[in-house]
């Protein structure tokens, strides 16, 4: 299969040598991540194939968040292994999360990988890979209080070019304590402001037509020009006066291009405020979607999960969003079966979902992580039948509030951003709401790129299907 040049300014194609395959697991901040690492390596004169079998280097890039996770990356790393018979050349590392939770183990002990190279560190990787070529073993798991990859053009691998992710912020201080991020991805640090609007700009003249800025807790994104995260009450008089904080980067964001989709997440309960909602409002071409993780209804369980927030609290949140943006689509995480979690606790997560009628839901069993909180001081002590059994009833409620809700939006007509043909069938596209709800509908005389009026003729539990009746200019 012919391999692509990864195309940046500047890069001399003749360079190239050598040929990588980037995969991502996990959270869109991994993706967002291999973007910037396909950068870093386009730029030193590496091409990039879509084949695992044409590549001399194969990079995996991983999530921790949950057990099943890395087992399913360890298996697929084993699977890898065999590629060596066929090229005994080909080098095989990991990246992100796992990378840095497991570091030598994955290197030294279980012999799955050549290279180990932890979130901060991806500047590294042409030492690294150097190294590997020299017969090494290489890793670099350095965790940085500065490192944003701020000025890194990130190379859009695998891209529909309508929608792109553009990262805002990296690491995480809310040490919630089921939560490995703090100790895989370091501490909160929040990106020069000027740098993601450039990026915006940059995607909006090549000719995208959404973008998602990303961070683990969006809402306490702040910069006042550079270095590790201070509280604002900390910061100088001057440093308050220059300072830019979530809301304010919203609408510098949203002035780029008006006829560009602005959408974010992670958002903490705790800190999402009013002036972010009044943002929301102000500009047409900022999404009416706000993703509230939740992980529990119960105000004890809540405490023991380091949230720093009650339930009353949560549900005051959600009520005052519904005030303010009627019809704003509001998604969570759920976490079933947490550390000591009686069968009462556990109604009230279910009482809170029927409250709230989250229009979809991330649903888990709580999975144990080493190095945690909970890990440290908390038994993990409900049984796995347990969990899985409170867990189908989370799944079975949310499923019958997302049917109910999306048949409701039946007759209802909603302006759609076509992104990319339907699972299903090459005659039908699909895309995104407003509220990010999915809507599938006719392809004729319709482009990926397109905003269109679809009526809704009827729905499915995570769908909403009907025909295009009008063609805008408009988000």
């Amino acid at each position: 299969m012919e391999t692509e040049l990864l195309e940046q300014p500047g890069l001399k194609k003749d360079l190239t040598t050598r040929t990588i395959y980037i995969e991502s697991y996990g959270c869109a901040m991994n993706f967002a991540d291999s973007e910037v690492v396909a950068t870093i390596l386009g730029e030193k004169g590496y091409s990039h194939t879509p084949s695992e079998e044409d590549a001399d280097i194969i990079l995996i890039n991983t999530c921790s968040i949950r057990e099943n996770a890395e087992q399913k990356i360890r298996h697929r790393l084993n699977h890898l292994r065999s590629n060596k018979k066929r090229n005994h050349k080909l080098i095989i590392g990991i990246l992100g999360c796992m990378a840095e939770r497991l570091k030598k183990n994955l290197l030294e002990e279980e012999k799955l990988v050549d290279l180990v190279a932890g979130p901060d560190s991806y500047r590294d990787l042409p030492k690294l890979l150097a190294e590997v070529e020299d017969g090494q073993k290489s890793i670099n798991v350095l965790l940085s209080l500065e490192e944003t990859y701020a000025e890194i053009n990130p190379t859009r691998l695998n891209s529909n070019g309508v929608t792109a992710f553009v990262s805002i912020m990296r690491g995480c201080d809310n040490m919630c304590s089921f939560c490995v991020v703090p100790f895989t991805r370091g501490r909160e640090r929040s990106r020069d402001a000027m740098s993601i609007v450039e990026e915006v700009r940059q995607l909006a003249t090549l000719g995208y037509k959404e973008v998602t800025l990303l961070g683990q807790n969006v809402d306490s994104y702040l910069w006042f020009g550079g270095g590790p995260k201070k509280e604002f009450s900390k910061l100088t008089v001057e440093e308050q006066v220059n300072s830019i904080n979530f809301a304010k980067l919203l609408g510098m964001v949203a002035e780029v291009d008006e006829k560009m989709r602005i959408r974010f997440s992670t958002s903490h309960p705790k800190d999402i405020t009013d002036e972010v909602l009044y943002t929301m409002i102000r500009y047409p071409n900022i999404c009416n979607y706000i993703h509230l993780p939740a992980q529990s209804g119960s105000t004890r369980i809540l405490d023991l999960m380091n949230r720093n927030y009650t339930r009353e609290w949560y549900l005051n949140k959600v009520e005052r969003i519904r005030e303010l943006i009627p019809e704003c689509g509001i998604s969570c995480d759920i976490i079933s079966g947490f550390c000591s979690e009686t069968e009462e606790e556990h109604q009230e997560t279910l009482s809170l979902m029927e409250i709230c009628e989250f229009d979809f839901s991330y649903m888990y069993n709580y999975s144990e992580r080493p190095g945690t909180l909970a890990a440290r001081k908390l038994k993990d002590d409900i049984p796995l039948e347990v969990k899985s059994r409170r867990l189908q009833e989370i799944i079975a409620l949310q499923n019958r509030v997302s049917k109910q809700k999306n048949a409701s939006r039946v007759g209802s007509v909603v302006r759609v951003l076509t992104e990319s043909v339907s699972k299903k069938s090459n005659e039908e596209f699909k895309g995104r709401s407003d509220d990010n709800i999915t809507v599938i509908f006719p392809a004729d005389g319709v482009q990926p790129g397109d905003y269109v009026d679809v009526l809704i003729e009827r729905s499915t539990t995570t769908s909403l299907i009907g025909k295009v009746i009008n063609k805008t200019d408009k988000p």
